[in-house]
């Protein structure tokens, strides 16, 4: 049998087993079924029609069936491991507190400019302290907790911590023992200090310690004399600043400190009064760890009236603090830190604005070269928009009328100021509000002789007041706690803490929506010098603030209250690959 007659007799067999013919009448295709291209190709290949055929309603069998699988998919519930899960969250352990306080006002040498300035030895009569509080357990256990500088040993080794826990097990039929709260907190008095120092506590039972310190600077003599003062602040990677002026006389000196084990690479947004300010070599500014870097501002910004400065830092948190001053001519008009306002929002609240007598504040900015010698709130903003920003004053009675109307088109990247002038004297709160994020600070002034010495001060932006604030208050002077609530009533606890540790019984201030309340400080309490308060508030939002002056002499400095510690922290885990 030839190979060809060998081929039809498989194929006439494989027909027959089907049930089919091979042939029509004219034996081609079967009679009525002309072949389609798809059939011509496969037959082509060797591929008879019934195989064509056969595959074809195999296929369509599949896809029915995959569509029926399909469809019983979908109306089938979904089981417990095909439901959509939320992303699990993770305990973030609280971290060790740290407040970086700045060091000693010091006066420029040389000329000003460049990032690596050298200041002249300080003035025969300066002095700084950092006054410190860290506040201990209901056990009576203070935290692990010490005064340092940046690199080098202790300079006060507050508390060592709790001792370690027992690796014997407390017997499970023990009845619990019952405790009396002990109230207690670890001090620094007036620590001398020269240069940056730190102050770090442990965590304790899963949350940061309530702790806080203060920097206070005093000089009779010299071109920086007058006080200052600054919170000890904890480390960020985005600051804002606010009330820097690099005109003719006056020296800003931004400071950045890396307290952490990485790098910190810096960039400065720096905002004048006419809007951005491009300036080469404000990129990239490395600062090491445990080290400190100063930007002569009036290098990167000559001749602003205004300025505002954006700190952000990729690696390592840095703290930021702008050492300004003020010369006129041959008198000095004062020195103070601006530190780090609240981040941009649409409401801002400054608290701690002491205004001199008007008439006396009118007479002396008239003079030439004394525009910057009065009370004004400062407005930064951040965005592409201008921003109208309506300002409100509130003082001890009440609401008081601002003489411009209290409402303000701020420029879109600029800093614009507001002036306070003839603003009745009294001490008071500013809150200002916008459509626009903004960020604000306020300047104080003391001093209204032009032959005289004078001071200035800066009071940043704050958040709210909410539970167990530690507040160390300086030694010595006229000092004063200041509370405003400027929304609805506010009741403020504020518990004395003295030398020997103790946290005595609170008092309270009650306030009415709309008003501020200052409060005396006390030499001491219950025979002991007082060294600080622990401030509380509840009800509608209240805002505070440490106002601090000399006896005898026109100085003034002030210093927020600084956000209460972090608790335990949750954080979303993305799960991925």
């Amino acid at each position: 049998m030839s190979k060809g007659e060998h081929d039809n007799e498989n194929d006439n067999s494989a027909a027959s087993a089907a049930g089919t013919s091979t042939a029509g009448p004219s034996g081609g295709t079967p009679s009525g079924n002309a072949p389609s291209r798809a059939e011509t190709r496969l037959r082509r290949r060797g591929l008879p029609r019934s195989g064509v055929i056969g595959g074809i309603l195999s296929a369509v069998a599949l896809v029915a069936a995959g569509g029926g699988l399909v469809s019983a998919a979908s109306l089938a519930p979904l089981s417990p491991a095909s439901q959509h899960l939320e992303a699990p969250l993770a305990s973030v352990p609280a971290g060790s507190s740290v407040g970086v306080c700045p060091g000693p006002a010091r006066l420029l040498e040389g000329t000003p400019v460049g990032t690596d300035p050298q200041f002249s030895p300080k003035s025969a009569t300066a002095k700084t302290a950092v006054s410190a509080a860290v506040l201990g357990s209901s056990a009576g256990v203070i935290p692990g907790s010490r005064l340092a500088p940046l690199k080098g040993a202790a300079l006060v080794e507050i508390a060592k911590g709790a001792p370690a826990a027992s690796a014997t097990a407390a017997p499970a039929t023990a009845a619990p023992v019952a405790r009396t709260p002990v109230l207690l907190a670890g001090i620094v008095a007036r620590q001398e200090v020269d240069d940056i120092s730190v102050l770090r506590s442990d965590a304790q039972d899963n949350r940061q310690a309530a702790a806080g310190a203060v920097l206070s600077y005093v000089a009779d003599d010299g071109d920086l004399q007058g006080s200052a003062a600054a919170g000890c602040q904890q480390p960020g990677n985005d600051l804002w600043l606010v009330g820097a002026n690099t005109a003719l006389g006056r020296s800003a000196v931004l400071s950045l400190t890396n307290a952490s084990s990485t790098p910190a690479t810096v960039s400065l947004d720096l905002f004048g009064s006419q809007g951005l300010i491009q300036a080469p070599g404000s990129r990239g500014l490395l600062v090491a760890p445990g080290s400190t870097r100063s930007i002569i501002l009036a290098g990167l910004a000559p001749g602003q009236e205004r300025l505002g400065v954006r700190v952000r830092s990729a690696g390592g948190p840095v703290a930021a603090v702008i050492q300004q001053s003020v010369l006129r001519g041959l008198t000095p008009g004062g020195v103070d830190f601006i530190t780090p306002s609240t981040a941009p929002s649409d409401r801002q609240v400054v608290t701690g604005l002491d205004v001199q007598d008007p008439a006396g504040v009118a007479a002396l900015t008239a003079k030439p070269g004394y525009a910057d010698a009065g009370p004004a709130l400062e407005i930064a903003v951040p965005g592409a928009a201008d921003a109208v920003v309506e300002v409100k004053l509130y003082g001890r009675d009440g609401q008081k009328a601002l003489p411009g109307g209290g409402v303000v088109t701020a420029k879109a990247g600029a800093v614009t100021e507001v002036s306070l002038a003839g603003v009745a004297a009294g001490t008071y709160t500013v809150a200002a509000s916008s459509d626009i994020s903004f960020t604000a600070a306020v300047r104080l002034t003391r001093g209204l002789r032009p032959e005289g010495a004078s001071d200035v001060a800066y009071s940043a932006a704050s958040a709210r007041l909410g539970s167990q604030h530690i507040v160390p208050v300086p030694g010595g002077g006229n000092r004063q706690l200041v509370f405003g609530a400027p929304d609805g009533a506010a009741t403020v606890s504020y518990a004395p803490i003295t030398a020997d540790g103790k946290i005595r019984t609170a008092a309270t201030a009650k306030l009415t929506g709309g008003t501020t309340v200052s409060v005396p400080i006390p030499a001491e309490v219950g025979g002991s010098p007082l060294v600080g308060y622990v401030v509380s508030a509840a009800g509608d939002s209240a805002y505070g603030a440490l106002l601090l002056g000399r006896d005898g002499r026109q100085d003034i400095s002030t210093v927020a209250v600084a956000p209460e510690a972090a608790g335990a922290r949750q954080v979303p885990v993305t799960l991925g690959y």
